[in-house]
């Protein structure tokens, strides 16, 4: 009989020597099955990626009625597919008029690395400003507009031409000027700690990028597709980029990403060089199928408007002394604990209690909730009531360890 543990961990590459090693079974709504029969209530929904929670009856439907259909026949950008064509004009009708041309991708990552070539196409330029414990992917390119040397430094050297500012600090803007291409955010820093814009940030950033004729590059990875309460998390700040990065809950579970901007700047992009930027597998029919089952059920219900509303059960829910803040909007939430191995103990004890949380890249005393936006109140409040049970029991062992001392 197959040992499937023994050989992942034998054959399959590892990302970290401490892989949560559930073995699924099966996963349908907010709920994943493993192979004992064990339910574990979800709530990081692929780590931000299925929207809908898992094998919703139209993504399913939709991936399996393209495949009938067809499957990959050429390369982006030469056929006509009605699955990829529909995907970007429903993108382009949701978003402000001069973001009127999508490009479609296998990654987020790929998004990022597109953009800034797009950046330098349109500006002639190549300096990129950049945040400070940023998170834009892992290919290169990415990785050197990502700032954090503990990730970085080990693959050095990468891109260089960047400059770093902080994020939220009003005067590291100066740090743009004009020989700046672009600057490359997230609308709401996600490795970092779920850091939200304060004090009209971002609206002074597309200012300062107007004055020195820089672009600003919103990525919206994790903070879009409805996750914050609305399509993409830029609406909630005045600020309007010139090309917005996506993934992740783009493909209600399937590898999607995109990057967007105007037809005359993506225009740029089919001459001096022609294919300036290709991809084989951009656009696949059945991974665009399911994005756009996904942005139909995201669009046309109230899932976007609950999703603020269910921020505020979950806060309401989650009162304990242990959780020193909630941050995020929406359902892209952070519990911030005491220190990294309060965070570690909150994570490891709810999987045993059947509660999956998540840990974030760089900000180690985080918790990560970023449920499917379909999850009901009655799975937040007994995920919630999961988390507030471990606490207590962390909670009176300090106090125990503290009495003893």
């Amino acid at each position: 009989m197959t040992n499937l543990r023994k050989d992942f961990l034998d054959h399959q590459a590892q990302t970290s020597s401490f892989p949560l090693m559930i073995e699924v079974a099966s996963a349908k709504g907010s709920y994943v099955y493993d192979v004992h029969g064990k339910a574990y209530l979800d709530f990081i929904a692929g780590v931000s990626a299925n929207s809908l929670g898992h094998n919703h009856p139209k993504v399913t439907k939709a991936i399996k009625d393209q495949v009938d259909r067809y499957a990959h026949v050429m390369v982006y950008g030469e056929f006509i597919q009605q699955p990829q064509t529909e995907l970007c004009k429903i993108l382009a009708s949701l978003l402000p008029q001069k973001l009127n041309s999508v490009y479609l991708v296998n990654s987020g990552t790929e998004a990022a690395e597109g953009a800034m070539k797009l950046a330098k196409r349109v500006t002639k330029r190549s300096e990129m400003v950049a945040a400070k414990f940023a998170y834009h992917g892992n290919t290169q390119g990415a990785m050197s507009v990502s700032g954090a040397e503990t990730q970085n430094r080990a693959f050095r050297p990468i891109i260089p031409g960047t400059t770093f500012i902080e994020y939220n600090d009003v005067d590291d803007l100066s740090k743009i000027t004009t020989e700046t291409a672009a600057v490359i955010l997230e609308t709401i820093q996600g490795g970092a700690g779920f850091i939200v814009s304060q004090n009209n940030y971002l609206k002074k950033v597309r200012k300062r990028c107007d004055d020195v004729g820089a672009l600003l590059i919103l990525d919206e990875i994790q903070s879009g597709i409805g996750r914050t309460g609305t399509f993409f998390g830029f609406e909630h700040y005045d600020c309007i980029p010139d090309i917005i990065i996506t993934g992740k809950g783009l493909g209600g579970g399937m590898p999607i990403g995109a990057f967007i901007s105007s037809e005359d700047n993506m225009s740029l992009l089919k001459e001096n060089p022609v294919l300036g930027h290709v991809t084989t597998f951009g656009g696949h029919p059945v991974i665009a199928a399911a994005a756009l089952a996904t942005v139909k059920e995201i669009t046309q219900t109230n899932l976007m408007q609950e999703a603020l509303r269910k921020e505020q059960l979950i806060k309401r829910s989650l009162q304990h002394e242990e959780i020193k803040e909630i941050r995020g909007k929406g359902l892209m939430l952070a519990l911030m604990m005491e220190d990294a191995f309060m965070a570690s103990e909150v994570v490891l004890k709810c999987m045993d209690e059947g509660l999956l949380l998540f840990f974030l890249l760089f900000e180690k005393r985080a918790v990560r909730i970023s449920p499917p936006l379909t999850i009901s109140d009655e799975e937040i409040e007994i995920g919630c009531a999961k988390i507030l049970k471990v606490l207590d029991r962390i909670g009176s062992s300090k106090n125990s360890d503290n009495r003893l001392n």
